[in-house]
């Protein structure tokens, strides 16, 4: 039960995440089905959702790690988890958004002398978060979130001075109701279709949490208006992105987690802002979330690559229709799990939606069944691109299927496969035709790698020390070498021994370029009418990637 002093502390923070949680898992489904700006792909519900998932999980985890000693984590403690869990699991623009808000709002409350925030800091830390959401939007535009995160701290500034955090909070989640109501008249999208902000209400359920989880009393909610249900679409609460003109736009949504310095994240936006709209980047400290809607995704991720270290990039194709609050599902897509970020661009510029499995973080089931429902298609086509996956995305493909998605799990071992798989992928033949050939491409796909070794170990090629390069064929150690271009053009003779057409290779971002053009000429040397394609894997666990068809 939501505790009932009227302050906030490590218990209440741990509350309001909980019942903000709650709220959004209600209103998910009625936002995600009216959403209609900047882009009509219905996920803002589900991105609030989900940011506010990974927020209370941070908080759930450092209450966890004081269950054995003996005392209670401190307010500070727990909004900067809170606050670092919205960063690390922002999902699009809403979320994003939402992120930086409760990162201003951590920012204030962890700099309380004691360990219970009362009134007055409430309100500076609701003003703080509404201008750090402002400052990291690259063209704040009136009528979105923002406005109704403005108007909620504007109104708890308003309160008298003897009032509670209960009534600053009250105060601010009326202010905030009000302001949404009001955002058809501010932004002419919104006006047309006669609906409010979708990220404005998604913050008015997050508001209306914090009243509770202050007070112990949920604020009244209306039954008709703008927050109430939603009308069934077209009339929609609209996304909250920072974009003038919801008609048209660039076609990948584009963001990833940045490991920078300020300086470097401030020539980042500048570049972002040259290629793309939506442009949102929050965060600090070295660590940041940056989202932006782009045509070339791939820019877009070479330059985070620019800025520092991108990882957990999440490149989505939108549909093409952005006019309908509910676009019709494509007939046909691909899902494809990339190690690195330079294949994610690669794939999502074939009009595949990617999941990045990061070094030593496999992507989980629920992860390849976000990215199956982002594709929004009737048939899927679902590429691991990794042997150990395997469990994971048949239990993926199965859900999506339950929830009547018709997806085939073509069992690639890895990216190469992948990558041979999705150059055959035609979506105007038969589902069955198209699975078969994909299947063909990927298994007629010899694969390799190159490894560090770790320590001293026994291999079927022989035993290994620590600091050697390994060349593995088909998952096993078939080379042992002690350079990576010595190793590699071992590797390539063993596996064209058996013949071949085409060789492709995937550099890591710490190989030179000069290494692929020595493995290109030694090929073009050695083995006649055999082709050679190069590609940037960016960060990924493996220097070289080899593929033979």
């Amino acid at each position: 039960m939501p505790q009932t002093a009227d302050d906030l502390d490590a218990v209440a923070v741990r509350t309001w995440c909980s019942l903000a949680l709650d709220a959004l898992g209600r209103e998910r489904e009625a936002i995600d089905a009216i959403n209609v700006y900047p882009v009509a792909d219905g996920d803002t519900g589900t991105n609030l959702y989900l940011t506010a998932e990974s927020a209370a999980a941070a908080v759930e985890a450092v209450f966890a790690a004081h269950e054995t000693g003996t005392s209670a984590p401190s307010t500070a403690d727990a909004v900067r988890a809170m606050a670092h869990g919205a960063l690390i699991g922002a999902r699009g623009n809403s979320g994003t958004i939402l992120a930086q808000l409760l990162r201003g709002m951590a920012g204030v409350l962890a700099e309380e002398p004691g360990d219970r925030a009362g009134p007055e800091r409430l309100r500076l830390a609701l003003t703080r978060a509404a201008a750090s959401a402002r400052e990291a939007v690259a063209h704040p535009v009136e009528g979105t979130v923002l406005t109704v995160a403005t108007a909620a701290a504007e109104a708890a500034g308003r309160t008298e001075d003897g009032a509670g955090a209960g009534a600053v909070a009250r105060a601010a989640y009326e202010g905030a109701r009000i302001a949404l109501e009001a955002t058809p008249g501010q932004l002419a999208v919104l006006g047309r279709a006669g609906v409010v902000d979708a990220g404005g209400r998604g913050l008015v359920a997050v508001l209306g949490a914090l009243v509770e989880a202050v007070s112990g009393r949920a604020p009244e909610r209306p039954a008709t208006g703008p927050t109430a249900p939603a009308a069934p679409a077209p009339f929609a609460a609209a996304g909250d992105c920072a974009v003038d003109d919801p008609e048209g736009g660039p076609a990948f949504e584009v963001i990833y987690l940045l490991e920078a310095g300020d300086e470097a994240v401030g020539r980042l936006r500048a570049r972002l802002d040259v290629l793309g709209d939506s442009l949102v980047v929050v965060g600090g400290d070295g660590l940041w979330n940056v989202h932006v809607h782009v045509d070339d995704a791939g820019a877009a991720v070479e330059a985070g690559v620019e800025a520092g270290r991108p990882y957990r990039i999440r490149i989505t194709h939108f549909a093409a229709d952005r006019l309908h609050a509910r676009p019709e599902p494509a007939q046909r897509a691909v899902v494809v799990v990339v190690p690195g970020d330079g294949l994610g661009g690669l794939c999502a510029e074939a009009g595949a939606t990617t999941v990045l499995a990061r070094p030593g973080e496999p992507p989980a089931s629920g992860e390849l069944v976000d990215a199956i429902r982002r594709a929004h298609a009737r048939e899927v086509v679902l590429l691991p691109n990794d042997a150990d996956l395997r469990h994971t995305a048949a239990a993926a493909a199965e859900q999506a299927r339950a929830e009547g998605i018709r997806v085939a799990l073509i069992p690639t071992r890895a990216a190469v496969q992948g990558i041979a798989a999705l150059a055959v992928h035609e979506a105007d033949r038969s589902f069955d035709e198209d699975v078969v050939a994909m299947t063909a491409a990927a298994g007629a796909t010899r694969y390799a790698e190159l490894a560090v070794a770790e320590r001293q170990s026994w291999t079927m090629a022989g035993i290994c020390q620590a600091g050697d390069i390994l060349g593995l064929i088909d998952g096993d150690v078939a080379v042992i070498g002690q350079d990576v271009p010595e190793t590699a053009r071992s590797v390539l003779d063993r596996m064209l021994a058996a013949g071949g057409e085409l060789v492709t290779l995937v550099l890591g971002e710490d190989i030179p370029d000069a290494l692929a053009a020595t493995l290109e000429e030694h090929v073009r040397e050695g083995y006649l009418a055999v082709d050679t394609v190069v590609y940037r894997g960016g960060h990924q666990c493996a220097p070289l990637l080899i593929g033979v068809e």
